[in-house]
């Protein structure tokens, strides 16, 4: 028996999704509860595997019709069940066309999806081999001439570099050294001494450091009369050697009289504050008394 005959007188059921679909919706509507409806996609595609079933079980049905007449030997099939079948068949080989096509797009993204995975393990591979050449190249170039430090208890111990000849000159200077003094003592006495006087001779070149300090005066007058420019002018007049007036200004004190508060620099060693106020004082005509505001060293 050949295989069309095996497949003409096998019973498919070809109809299963329409009789699902229509049982599916039989239910829906006894329960008043639509579901929602599936996607396009999957729609279009659950009509096409059923156009295709349709087609197939319709091409089967015309081969048995064919086989059944001419195994009776019935007159031939009329012309519009030739032109049914024909039709049935190029359906199915369209739908065939169809799914040969899908079948090759998704061959040749296996493909491209092979060819990825392949480059991305030749780059990690590259990557591999990087990564231990760099992990190699800090031991290359540490040097390996240095020697192995020993430790003890945790703590490294110092080796003894030093040679033979080395420790013999260091035996000769421990032989050289007078314990008991010599001649040099004394040269080395002469030596310090010297360089001590230089160094007391250089001190006393040096310019001593004068001393200077900042003094505030309160000069205040007799009333409110008194002339305070003329008063200002009288202080301004006491000279000395150290001496330097600085600026000057007025400071009301209470009933419209006004004190001369005025600022100098003096050098302590040459001018005092008991020498400032005699000498102010002195000009009894304009000065009442002198009071010193502040005293600063500078």
């Amino acid at each position: 028996m050949s295989a069309v005959d095996f497949l003409a007188k096998e019973k498919v059921w070809f109809d299963k999704p329409r009789y699902d679909e229509a049982e599916r919706r039989f239910y829906e509507h006894m329960n008043g509860s639509p579901q929602p409806t599936k996607d396009a996609g999957a729609n279009t595609i659950l009509q096409d595997i059923a156009r295709a079933r349709e087609n197939i079980q319709k091409s089967l049905a015309g081969l048995k019709t064919t086989l059944c007449n001419r195994g009776s030997a019935q007159p031939p099939i009329s012309q519009h069940s030739q032109l049914s079948t024909g039709s049935s068949i190029s359906s199915s080989s369209a739908d065939h066309g169809e799914l040969v096509s899908r079948i090759k797009s998704l061959e040749l993204e296996n493909q491209s999806l092979h060819k990825v995975v392949e480059n991305l393990r030749a780059a990690l591979s590259k990557l591999e081999c990087r990564v231990a050449v760099l992990e190699k190249s800090p031991a290359a170039v540490s040097p390996a001439s240095a020697p192995p430090v020993p430790y003890t208890n945790g703590t490294a111990v110092q080796q003894k570099t030093s040679t033979p000849a080395k420790e013999e000159e260091e035996e000769e200077d421990d032989d050289d050294i007078d314990l008991f003094g010599s001649d040099e003592d004394e040269e080395a006495d002469k030596l310090k001494e010297q360089r001590l006087k230089e160094y007391a001779e250089k001190k006393a070149k040096k310019p001593a450091i004068i001393a200077k300090s900042s003094i505030l005066l309160d000069v205040k007058p007799w009333d409110d009369e008194t002339d305070m420019a003329k008063l200002e002018e009288c202080v301004r007049s006491v000279q000395a050697d150290g001496l330097l007036w600085g600026t000057s200004k007025l400071v009301p004190v209470g009933y419209g009289i006004k004190k001369l508060q005025i600022a100098c620099v003096v050098e302590d060693d040459k001018v005092g504050t008991d020498m400032l106020e005699e000498e102010i004082t002195k000009f009894e005509d304009y000065v009442q008394s002198v009071d010193v505001a502040a005293f600063n060293k500078i």
